[in-house]
């Protein structure tokens, strides 16, 4: 298979097929005249690179343990390859350490600007509450006291 077979079949561009291959996540076979070939193993690979970044992780996290991407599911019961998971697991909880200390730093200037906010203009500042944790919900008409104009000047 090409690289452009490659790329439709996961949704990336040829540009990121080429990075992915730059930075060892994947090794795919060459031709005598050079050009790659892809196998359905390949495919696989770059959809679970993909789906990592996607959940938040960084090509550096992926690429550290590139080594076990291809074996035993990560919801496998029988514990194969449970001595190099040791790597996902490290890797994912640095990750999710970084982001929850980013939540926690931007939670802090959200209600540190709240309370400025309240401070400096009392009534004429009503503060938002904060979201609730999950996706985002659709976006709905804010309401403003008085004759308040939206940021965008409407």
């Amino acid at each position: 298979m090409r690289i452009g077979d490659v790329a439709a079949a996961t949704g990336l561009t040829t540009r990121a097929v080429r990075y992915y291959e730059e930075q060892g996540l994947l090794s795919p076979g060459r031709t005598p005249s050079g050009h790659r070939t892809y196998t359905s193993a390949d495919i696989r690979r770059l959809r679970t690179v993909s789906e990592l970044l996607q959940a938040g992780l960084t090509v550096s996290d992926v690429r550290s343990f590139a080594h076990v991407l291809d074996t035993a599911p990560l919801r496998d019961p029988s514990g194969a390859g449970e001595p190099d998971r040791c790597d996902v697991a490290e890797v994912a909880q640095h990750r999710l350490g970084e982001l929850d200390q980013r939540i926690a730093r931007l939670s802090s200037i959200r209600d540190g600007l709240a309370s400025q906010l309240t401070n400096r203009f009392g009534d004429l500042f009503a503060p938002a509450p904060a979201p609730a944790p999950g996706p985002a919900p659709a976006s709905a008409p804010v309401s403003r006291p008085g004759n308040c104009p939206a940021p965008d000047g409407t």
